[in-house]
């Protein structure tokens, strides 16, 4: 059976479906959990710092399939690729499909009804994920520079063919306002911390070598002049010596 219309599960008419227990199997309400078909959540540039965010927001309550969220990505994710680059932006996905979708499968087709016959409100099997978003929610989210407003407008309005409702784009400077970055951000910024550290360990180091030194310097000097003040007395004596000599 092929995949039904977004149309068939954009209501939110049932009562959440979402139990998975992974550790204790009998509160498990749900034998078998779909695959996710949402890939990445971040993509783009997360170490840059950029000055405004544009958040693609739903105008309905709704449920949006994983698939659907997935060709939104990827139509977003490739127009800002290949318009401004992939340095100039970071755009991060801010919903998870938590929700499991059920259907009561059945043959399709000429005299399909000889050969099953269906069942009256029935429960269903698990087939696909969906996202429960409620009106003015963020959906997608996308951080550029001034420059790239518009283009990056354009790109998140390309997701309004791939949702069953309505949507609409938030331009804002609150930056801070996407939430976490990915691991490698995080760890770079340790990186760049342990760096700094051990250039001012370095610098103490040179600081005390250089303090070392002039102090040796100091103590050379020293011995110097104690040694040019000797010479001075000993041509001294020799010239009293000279003296009593001629008066002799």
């Amino acid at each position: 059976m092929g995949l039904r219309p977004g149309r068939c599960y954009r209501t939110k008419k049932d009562r959440a479906f979402t139990r998975v227990a992974v550790r204790v199997h009998r509160r498990n309400y749900i034998g078998a959990v779909p695959g996710l078909k949402t890939r990445q959540f971040n993509m783009g540039n997360p170490l840059k710092k950029f000055t405004h965010i544009l958040d693609l927001k739903v105008q309905e309550h709704v449920q949006l399939r994983d698939n659907s969220m997935e060709s939104a990505r990827i139509a977003i994710n490739r127009y800002l690729h290949n318009h401004i680059g992939k340095e100039n932006y970071f755009m991060k996905i801010r919903v998870y499909p938590f929700q499991i979708l059920r259907e009561n499968k059945q043959a399709q087709g000429a005299h399909a009804d000889r050969i099953q016959t269906g069942m009256s409100k029935a429960y269903g099997k698990p087939i696909g994920r969906a996202v429960r978003v409620r009106p003015g929610q963020k959906v997608i989210s996308v951080l550029v520079d001034e420059p790239n407003i518009e283009v990056a407008k354009k790109a998140l309005m390309r997701a309004k063919s791939r949702f069953t409702c309505d949507v609409k784009v938030g331009i804002g400077t609150d930056v801070e306002s996407i939430g976490t970055k990915p691991k490698k951000v995080r760890e770079a910024k340790v990186e760049k911390k342990e760096e700094e550290k051990e250039g001012e360990e370095k610098k103490e180091e040179g600081k005390e070598g250089t303090e070392g030194k002039e102090e040796e310097k100091t103590e050379g000097d020293k011995a110097k002049e104690g040694g040019e003040k000797k010479g001075e007395e000993k041509p001294g004596k020799e010239g009293a010596g000279k003296k009593e000599e001629g008066k002799k």
